[in-house]
């Protein structure tokens, strides 16, 4: 009797069972998103596939806030978003950044399963709709991360990096959210750029590049000569550079009756290849000019890369209205104001060895007629032995030994064999005077400041990495005159008198500029032109390195 109410209660209810478990299949995606987001326990990432989610916390409160509605998938098909999305993932190889960080190979996987479902006319798998519209969210998540702040923290190099880190501009919870509403991935992906227009100019260097290597079918291997190549001179790598300036255009194609001549045609080439790369265009091929013509498409690439994540980690106070701005692989300074470059110069920066660092502080006062406070590293290591081996050392250069209090010290009193040396070395004001005869002053713990130099050829030479850290200018009296223009009584002619004391002087500036260091070794300028530099302290490989993890 028992079995036969049972069956009769199954005939009668099972209509009802089937139909609330179809209600339960039409809320599947739905649940199960919200199924595997609280399954997830707090501080441990989501785990999707035996693939770790960075983005965990994001995911959460996007999905939360829409009571775990998709976003990327409609009816059980994916939506025009989902595409758009992954188009940008693509594309963000344009930014120096790897699509493969933003789970490009799994998305791809589902997507042809999707499109071949599609044209079989299946349905597609509920269970692999949950999991892609996880991966699509982490993607995006990870990749706002990336273009608003860059992938690696540069707090963590080997080198310094001084400049305040850039705080994060956007919520991607509503960044997404927004983009979903508006139905443009891309346009609300672009409010996280850079807010310099080098950045985008960048992006379509890298697109151009991209686009030659497609194109490149030449044989890479660095060249090495000896010496210096000279136009008329026979060298078995000249074929070889012309190859290579003829794929990047620098000369046209022709035939050549001695191939390993240094001709005419190809020095032409060879300065054309000078001038756009910041090299002196004396069509010679030393150490510069070829570490330069070795460049592939892909070692471009790779050194753009590298400077776009940079521009990434620049706060944007950088494009404030009034500004200096050192780069230090270009050895130049611009002054600029309201967008426009006002002034223009040569600088040397530090050795390899001491490396000017990068950082940013404000300039407040200028100083005439500086006397140099020689460091102590520079009194140890130079100073005090010149004077052991030659006692009139001191009146030579011009200096003297004084307390720290400023009080002076007679030179023959000193044990110069002492361990110790408890006063301070310092150069009077004068044309020899090493910082020359003024500097410009932005207080920081790295003692670096800009200044004359009596030792005007050097800026002459190409390679300007040769000072102890501090950058030296190659018109200081232009210079101070442009920052001293909105100060009442400040001529031309009272600078050169303020330049030519014998004693400081001390001038306050009526505000505070900002100084900004940075190392670029490519840019994008305003027409577009790519410009490379060498990478004069060897810092580019760290951060490929690390952008390629």
């Amino acid at each position: 009797m028992y079995r036969i109410i049972t069956f009769a209660f199954f005939l009668v209810f099972s209509p009802i069972f089937l139909r609330a478990n179809s209600a339960v299949i039409q809320t599947t995606i739905q649940d199960q998103i919200r199924l595997k987001l609280e399954n997830v326990q707090p501080g441990f990432p989501l785990n999707i596939r035996n693939q770790k989610l960075t983005s965990s916390d994001e995911i959460y409160s996007f999905y939360s806030n829409r009571a775990f509605e998709e976003a990327w998938s409609s009816d059980g098909f994916l939506t025009e978003l989902a595409y758009e999305l992954r188009f940008e993932i693509r594309q963000s190889k344009f930014d120096g950044l790897n699509p493969l960080d933003y789970h490009l190979a799994i998305i791809d996987a589902f997507f042809e399963t999707f499109e071949s479902n599609k044209k079989n006319k299946l349905p597609n798998d509920q269970g692999e709709l949950v999991d892609l519209e996880l991966f699509l969210s982490d993607a995006f998540f990870q990749l706002s991360a990336h273009l608003d702040r860059g992938k690696v923290d540069p707090s963590l190099l080997k080198s310094t990096w001084g400049i305040s880190p850039k705080p994060q501009k956007i919520n991607y919870s509503e960044l997404l959210a927004e983009a979903l509403v508006e139905g443009e991935v891309r346009r609300n992906l672009e409010k996280l750029y850079p807010k310099f227009t080098i950045y985008k100019r960048g992006r379509e260097v890298i697109r151009a590049l991209d686009e030659k290597s497609k194109s490149d079918s030449l044989n890479w291997k660095p060249v090495k000569i000896d010496k210096t190549i000279k136009v008329g001179e026979s060298n078995n790598s000249i074929p070889v550079i012309r190859q290579r300036l003829q794929f990047w255009g620098y000369m046209g194609q022709y035939e050549s009756e001695e191939p390993k001549v240094y001709d005419s045609s190809l020095f032409k080439g060879v300065q054309e290849f000078q001038m756009k790369n910041g090299m002196q265009p004396d069509g010679a091929i030393g150490k510069n000019s070829l570490a330069g013509i070795n460049n592939s498409p892909s070692d471009l690439i790779n050194r753009a890369a590298v400077n776009m994540e940079r521009l990434r980690w620049l706060p944007d106070t950088v494009k404030e209205a009034e500004i200096i701005l050192v780069n230090i692989a270009n050895f130049r300074l611009d002054y600029i104001n309201k967008m426009d470059t006002i002034f223009s110069s040569k600088v040397i920066v530090g050795l390899r060895y001491h490396a000017t660092p990068i950082f940013s502080a404000p300039m407040s006062y200028i100083v005439f007629s500086p006397f140099w406070n020689i460091p102590a590293s520079i009194a140890r290591n130079e100073i005090i032995p010149a004077i052991r081996k030659n006692p009139n050392y001191l009146s030579q250069k011009n200096m003297e030994v004084v307390t720290f209090s400023g009080q002076p010290v007679d030179p023959s009193s000193i044990n110069w064999s002492a361990k110790t040396f408890p006063y301070m070395i310092r150069q009077r004001p004068g044309g020899s005077n090493s910082l020359g005869l003024v500097k410009f002053m932005f207080p920081n713990k790295y003692s670096v400041y800009i200044h004359d130099t009596p030792s005007r050829s050097l800026f002459e030479r190409e390679d300007r990495a040769l000072s102890h850290g501090c950058i030296r200018l190659q018109n200081p009296a232009e210079f101070a005159k442009i920052l001293l223009s909105d100060m009442p009584g400040w001529s031309e002619e009272r600078i050169r008198e303020a330049m030519n004391r014998k004693t400081e002087l001390i001038v306050n500036l009526n505000r505070k500029i900002p100084v900004v260091l940075v190392y670029l070794t490519f840019w994008a300028d305003s027409r577009g032109q790519a410009n490379f530099r060498q990478d004069i302290y060897n810092r580019d490989e760290e951060i490929l390195t690390l952008l390629k993890k």
